[in-house]
């Protein structure tokens, strides 16, 4: 009994330390003029590696057994259904104002290019890296891998940018959430296909059916009277059995050999719009809350990375490839649109943001051993630099735009009648 007492308060302990990392890694960012989540990101995966470097391999050992890492562990897991369960229900709600031919343009523009960039870099590491990089995957799983990851757009980190810099309703603002909403449910697709490849092409389609099952069945019956009163006079009790209901789905298709990102989409996509958003909305924030803890596991695959084994090339790569497919093709595909080109240029900016829902989309490739620690890594660095270019060149677009107009001003006299 005792010995229990001492591992929860140790587990608690550690967690409380995430908790307060995360809290100043977003105060920091939000001094630095950065997403919070870059904050988060980068407190909870360098948590390990600072316990490394100041006690060494047995000072690590000590503030991170093996039998505190497994409930920390569950609990990055518990935290990252939660608050995907908020990000599905987003998705499948969330309405552009736009018309559809634009928003294919743009949802084209900004998702085959970068799709296409992914697979080049895939080739790359499959005929020319260094075999430490490629790993041990299948062939196909990794390049559907690499693909996903360069093409991914951070939702949720994109809607906070947008508020932040009040571009909600503009044009670049709709366009560019629309098109990330219909990129990422096409991508979280596309990852389940490549993290069930190695357990079955057939399997994996065959859970898919599942999940897709699950959720038409499920938005029938809590369109419902009886569950839509539910849902508005008790709101935290079907919260708590959303909760539930979307850890079980979540680990029953893990365990199935599918991520358990799946069962939490199965959820969010399943409830409906009205009260079930207020339910929604604290398991999401409970989930936020602990999703600095899924970082710091994250962290500990990074940390067995040698400093030696680097992957520069990769990083650099990886880099170039994902500006250019996001930042080129959401350019490209707005332009098509018939926007302008300030417009074309702030919606590839936009969609070069990727966040947290990149990291959770390496986490489960990773875990699932279909990315080398090395590859992992490499484009772990490119999700958090590809975040952090958002602001500072969304600020220099908004520069730009006002010198030109001063420019124009300058060399366009007043006619009368106060017309220019």
């Amino acid at each position: 009994m005792s010995d229990l007492l001492v591992r929860v308060g140790h587990v608690a302990a550690v967690l409380a330390v995430v908790l307060v990392a995360a809290y100043l890694g977003r105060r920091a960012a939000r001094a630095a003029r950065q997403p919070e989540v870059i904050g988060e990101i980068l407190a909870g995966i360098l948590v390990v590696p600072a316990v490394l470097a100041i006690g060494g391999p047995d000072g690590l050992a000590r503030v991170l057994p093996g039998d505190v890492v497994g409930p920390l562990k569950t609990l990055g897991q518990v935290g990252l259904v939660l608050f995907l369960v908020g990000v599905a229900h987003e998705l499948r709600h969330g309405k552009s104002g736009l018309g559809a031919k634009a928003v294919g343009w743009v949802t084209a523009g900004s998702f085959v290019p970068a799709l296409l960039a992914g697979l080049g870099m895939a080739a790359w590491v499959l005929l020319a890296a260094d075999p430490d990089l490629r790993g041990t995957a299948p062939a196909p799983a990794l390049v559907l891998m690499v693909a996903v990851a360069l093409s991914v757009t951070a939702v949720p980190v994109l809607a906070r940018i947008l508020e932040d810099r009040r571009m909600v309703d503009s044009p670049s603002g709709k366009l560019s959430m629309a098109a990330a909403v219909v990129t990422d449910s096409v991508a979280w697709v596309l990852l389940v296909v490549a993290v069930g490849i190695s357990g079955g092409v057939l399997v994996s389609l065959a859970l898919l059916a599942v999940g897709v099952a699950v959720t038409v069945v499920g938005r029938i019956l809590l369109r419902g009277k009886t569950p839509m009163a539910a849902a508005e006079r008790f709101p935290k009790s079907t919260g708590l059995a959303v909760s539930a209901l979307a850890l079980l789905l979540a680990f029953q298709f893990e365990h199935w050999g599918l991520t358990a990102v799946f069962g939490a989409f199965v959820v969010g996509l399943a409830l409906p719009a009205g009260p079930w958003t207020t339910v929604v909305r604290p398991v999401t924030n409970l989930g936020r809350l602990l999703v600095p803890v899924f970082f710091v596991v994250a962290g500990m695959g990074v940390a067995n990375a040698p400093r030696a084994a680097v992957p520069w090339a990769a990083i650099l790569i990886a880099l170039a490839l994902a500006v250019v497919g996001k930042i080129g093709g959401g350019y490209l595909g707005t332009r098509l649109a018939g926007q302008d080109r300030r417009t074309a240029l702030t919606v590839g900016v936009l969609m070069n943001t990727r966040g947290l829902t990149e990291i959770v989309v390496l986490q489960a490739g990773y875990s699932a051993g279909l990315l080398s620690v090395q590859l992992f890594l490499a484009l772990v660095v490119m999700a958090l630099v590809t975040t952090a270019m958002t602001g500072p060149l969304l600020s220099l677009i908004e520069r730009r735009a006002r010198v030109s107009a001063a420019a124009t001003r300058e060399l366009v006299p007043d006619l009368p009648g106060g017309r220019p």
